[in-house]
């Protein structure tokens, strides 16, 4: 029995566009890292970039369950002394929830070179306007 292995070139890529609305932040975001990387489809590669292109809209009414819009802080830093930054999640989801999924994805993809090719294919906006309409992707309930 052979095992068969698969190129780029072999699997079509797709266009999917996911809907956030009333979705809770991690869970939704491990479903579009799985879409990003292919591991959806049964040809999956581990070492190829065989994942579709992702498009996400309505991210302003992406959900988060307990107290994390109060608790939760993500923290950045400039790289100077005293140069550490810190935002609550509920301010992140005022300022930029487009941001808030993207760290999430980001984070549960590869970190490596194929990672950044999978993080290329994430599309995210705030409202239910995009402007990949030429592209026609699919509408899937996740």
């Amino acid at each position: 029995m052979n095992t068969q292995s698969f190129k780029k070139s072999d699997i079509p890529e797709t266009w999917v566009l996911l809907d956030a609305k009333g979705k809770t932040l991690g869970r939704f975001a491990s479903q579009i890292a799985k879409v990003l990387s292919g591991k959806n489809k049964p040809e999956y590669t581990p070492n190829a970039d065989m994942g579709d292109f992702v498009v996400v809209v309505n991210a302003k009414d992406i959900q988060v369950t307990g107290q994390k819009k109060d608790q939760k802080r993500y923290y950045r830093h400039s790289g100077y002394p005293g140069g550490i930054k810190s935002k609550l999640l509920g301010e992140i989801l005022e300022d930029s929830p487009s941001e808030l999924i993207k760290s999430a994805v980001k984070g549960m993809l590869p970190k490596s070179k194929l990672g950044r090719k999978m993080f290329s294919k994430l599309k995210v906006y705030d409202d239910s306007e995009h402007p990949h309409i030429a592209q026609n992707p699919q509408l899937t309930e996740i």
